[in-house]
């Protein structure tokens, strides 16, 4: 082939390569139709899921989402089990919402969940939890006096700790149970907040500083429903994502692209989601995943230019930590799968 006609070919596939990739985008229901909203969502591999909802409903997947084993934990049948962190097909450790607050954890596939932290005094709300690896976790909590409840475990869920060293928080701010993805804490440790209401901000602790970091995010806020929901981070970039859930088709200021290093700045998208937007997930280089109530929508490029792939409302949405599974859930047990 001629030089200038390689030329032109080159051309052509690299502006049509972003298109062919948002189109081949699809999402497929799993299932539906069960007496629970699912915010909780943990995949594991390619193969190893599980979700977690209110009424007490727990589900898990050995075989890559086509089947599912769901259970109503005995005694847990009003607590609203916001987020779940799954090690394998037999770990996991699962956390309620609302009043009382509890976490629990399985190490028989769920067969028997053991009660690890309980609090019945009203001012806890726990939003959600990440780990670093196996052993270190945390789970994050609506602010009390003025301060983020910070839980922490060292033994893989078995005990909790408060923090003493917890961020503080400003007046009207907290953070939303949304979809576990408000908090987010890498393989270095690094623990990274996204937060609401008056204020929303990006708040973070980085290894061996005690010193939290805290910057103003240029999201929509000012209202109890308003601020930013979930974050991705990936190296020196994170995508941060919100709006307004009382106002969800309103798509002005609902995602930003964070730099991290060396100067903090923010970057607003070209064309945004397509309303608020809850969960938000790295998929692979340059391509992230969200969803909200309005629909699912991904991005190619880092987050400057995002296209509504799908209408159906969910909450959460996750990748596998060791694979390609890629998940969605949502509310009437409404599970999903992203076809890539």
């Amino acid at each position: 082939m001629k030089p200038n006609h390689i030329f032109i070919l080159s051309t052509v596939l690299y502006f049509l390569l972003p298109i062919y990739v948002l189109k081949a985008q699809t999402i497929t229901i799993l299932q539906q139709d069960k007496p629970t909203s699912i915010r909780g969502l943990s995949v594991v591999d390619d193969k190893i899921a599980w979700i977690s909802g209110s009424k007490g409903y727990i589900a898990k997947t050995t075989d890559g989402g086509k089947t599912w084993n769901w259970q109503q934990i005995k005694g847990y049948e009003k607590s609203d089990f916001r987020d779940i962190e799954a090690f394998n097909d037999k770990e996991a450790v699962i956390m309620s919402s609302g009043s009382p607050s509890f976490v629990l954890k399985t190490s028989d596939g769920g067969q028997t969940w053991q009660e690890k932290y309980r609090k019945t005094d009203t001012t806890y709300f726990l939003d959600a939890m990440d780990f670093a690896d196996k052993p270190h976790g945390y789970i994050l909590g609506d602010p009390i006096n003025s301060k983020f409840l910070l839980l922490e475990t060292k033994d893989g869920g078995e005990t909790w700790n408060e923090l003493q060293n917890a961020p503080e928080a400003l007046a009207g701010e907290a953070a939303f149970a949304a979809s576990g993805t408000c908090l987010r804490v890498t393989n270095k440790g690094s623990i990274y907040i996204a937060s609401g209401g008056k204020s929303t901000r990006l708040i973070s602790l980085q290894p061996n500083n005690d010193q939290w970091q805290y910057l103003n995010l240029p999201l929509t806020h000012g209202r109890s429903s308003e601020g930013a929901f979930s974050l991705s981070i990936v190296q020196n970039q994170a995508i941060i994502v919100g709006g307004d859930y009382a106002n969800d088709k309103k798509n002005d200021s609902v995602a930003t692209i964070h730099i991290v290093h060396p100067t903090p700045t923010f970057t607003p998208p070209q064309t945004a989601p397509a309303g608020f937007q809850s969960s938000v997930e790295h998929i692979k280089s340059g391509i992230f995943l969200s969803t909200g109530t309005p629909g699912s929508n991904l991005t190619t490029d880092g987050g400057k230019t995002w296209k509504q792939i799908d209408s159906t409302s969910f909450n959460v949405c996750r990748k596998a930590k060791h694979g390609k599974l890629v998940l969605l859930a949502g509310n009437g047990g409404k599970i999903a799968i992203l076809n890539l």
